[in-house]
């Protein structure tokens, strides 16, 4: 993990702890942007590619959970890391079934938050690459079937042609035809009879 593109979002209303915690993680090699409240931060959450987010529970205004939902609506993948001046079970589950990945009691030791912070940005780049390779279309390097996956596990969907691939996914039908360098090496001709629409 390259710490030097890790951008990290830190939102506190107390100024202090803000800085402190902006302080050490600079100086440990991430680049990280602060905000005092989750009214300031949200812009900033639409704006930049943040790999994580370091927020206070409780806050005036929207609150580190509120916060917690509308960054995962913005960005699913974002990591996200709760800080509270005081421990409560039941918050903690609240904000790990939202989709939190850790959860700090304030004040906590630089070491600790380093490790917190490693953790949550691999658990982050891990969503980003799955997701990455869940977008990608599989298709057959032979004959240029596309599997569909669509309502079942990855790798145990049917193979249909991209023809049929596309009008399940959009409605549309392919029209064939030839493009002129196929035309003009004699590729073109009589279609074949499956390919003509009816």
């Amino acid at each position: 993990m390259d710490i030097q593109k890790k951008r990290i979002l830190i939102v506190d209303d107390e100024l202090i702890i803000l800085k402190s915690l902006q302080m050490g993680l600079t100086h440990h090699g991430y680049e990280v942007d602060t905000a005092m409240s989750g009214g300031e931060a949200l812009p900033l959450l639409e704006r930049h590619g943040y790999n994580l987010l370091i927020t206070d529970l409780l806050m005036e205004g929207m609150s580190g959970m509120e916060l917690l939902k509308k960054a995962k609506e913005l960005k699913p993948d974002l990591a996200v890391c709760l800080l509270t001046g005081y421990a409560d079970l039941a918050s903690a589950i609240d904000a790990l079934r939202l989709g939190a990945d850790d959860y700090l009691v304030k004040p906590c030791e630089l070491e600790e938050l380093l490790l917190r912070v490693k953790h949550a940005l691999e658990r982050e780049e891990l969503r980003r690459k799955v997701r990455y390779f869940e977008n990608i279309l599989p298709v057959c390097a032979v004959c240029k079937k596309i599997r569909d996956d669509t309502g079942k596990l990855p790798g145990e969907g049917e193979w249909i042609s991209l023809e049929q691939y596309l009008l399940r996914k959009t409605g549309v039908q392919l029209q064939p035809g030839y493009c002129h360098k196929c035309a003009r090496q004699g590729k073109g001709g009589k279609l074949p009879a499956k390919s003509v629409k009816s």
